[in-house]
């Protein structure tokens, strides 16, 4: 499966099935319009997975998907599970039977050739090895110049590596894949975020999914499921699959559990994928984690703002765990 078609040099017309997977929580509204987006696209996706995490009273979602099925120019699944959208996805992956498994957020919206810019990549013959394809969200970009956060990154070397998509192997950090200008063709990454990515079949045939560590609130899953799969596969963003991301305020957590899982989850990443991690690799992600704690101390001071406070309780919880969950 992996060459999709490509037998001899050559490419057959043969076109791979793609199944699309969804987490949700509360959000019917944009379940709905992500559904009538998709029907638009120049190559139709075989089925759409929607996994609910609410799984104890009626679900608003639930009657919205009920309500569209017959209309819809693709098969739609409809899944309670909750946990959090790690566990989410991996419902989902072991419910879909497409040759290609794409994560596509409920407030993203594809442009018309999205799958089929995405299907070019993948269906050719030198790109067999790739084991993942994630799109451009034109609305994100970040301008690493103008940005005064990331100036102060660079300024006092916090980071070895300001590719983005790439990972910091010195640190534990990736490098935010929004600060990419704009570009055509693909560019080879480390990790894809899960709001608009495709992926192979074949990598998840290997026995991958998400590490149910990451429940909740997803931070860093992506990252983390990325790094796995980078072991064997390539990974690739293509700058022509555009889409753009809503941002969606729906069934967002708190800046105190988000504080806590950009300590909490980095680590985890950040161990799992190094460790065991040296001296210095120790001494530079916790350089990071205080710098960040001072830049946001600075924000809460200056604009007297809760959620920046919030955010720093949440770091100090977090910092806490780490240092007593490993002694």
């Amino acid at each position: 499966m992996e060459g999709f078609g490509a037998k001899n040099g050559t490419v057959q017309a043969f076109r791979p099935t793609i199944s699309i997977v969804t987490p949700t929580l509360k959000r019917p509204v944009e379940v709905r319009e992500l559904l009538l987006d998709l029907g638009q696209q120049s190559v139709l996706p075989a089925e759409v997975i929607i996994v609910d995490g609410i799984e104890d009273k009626d679900s608003e979602t639930e009657r919205v998907v009920s309500d569209m099925r017959a209309e819809l120019p693709f098969a739609v699944k409809f899944i309670r599970k909750g946990g959090g959208t790690a566990i989410q996805r991996n419902t989902g992956i072991d419910a879909a039977t497409g040759d290609l498994v794409a994560f596509i957020d409920d407030d993203v919206r594809l442009d018309q050739t999205f799958f089929e810019q995405i299907l070019d990549v993948l269906t050719d013959p030198s790109n067999s090895d790739v084991g993942g394809v994630v799109g451009y969200r034109t609305n994100c970009h970040l301008d690493l110049e103008t940005s005064p956060r990331w100036r102060w990154y660079r300024r006092l070397g916090l980071f070895k590596n300001f590719e983005p998509g790439r990972y910091d192997f010195q640190c534990g950090y990736p490098i935010n894949n929004s600060l990419q200008p704009p570009f055509a063709g693909t560019r080879e990454v480390d990790f894809m975020t899960t709001a608009c990515a495709v992926w192979r079949r074949g990598v998840f045939d290997e026995g991958l999914r998400f590490d149910e560590f990451f429940r909740d609130f997803g931070v860093l899953e992506d990252a983390h499921f990325s790094l796995k799969a980078g072991r064997n596969w390539r990974l690739l963003q293509c700058g022509d699959a555009h889409c753009v991301e809503l941002h969606s305020p729906n069934g967002r957590e708190d800046r105190r559990k988000i504080g806590f899982k950009s300590v909490v989850n980095y680590h985890f990443v950040f161990r799992d994928i190094e460790g065991p991690l040296t001296f210095r690799q120790k001494y530079r992600f916790w350089r990071f984690q205080a710098f960040e704690a001072f830049r946001i101390a600075s924000s809460a001071i200056r604009r007297l703002n809760g959620g920046d406070i919030a955010d720093l309780r949440g770091r100090a919880q977090g910092v806490w765990q780490v240092m007593t969950s490993n002694r």
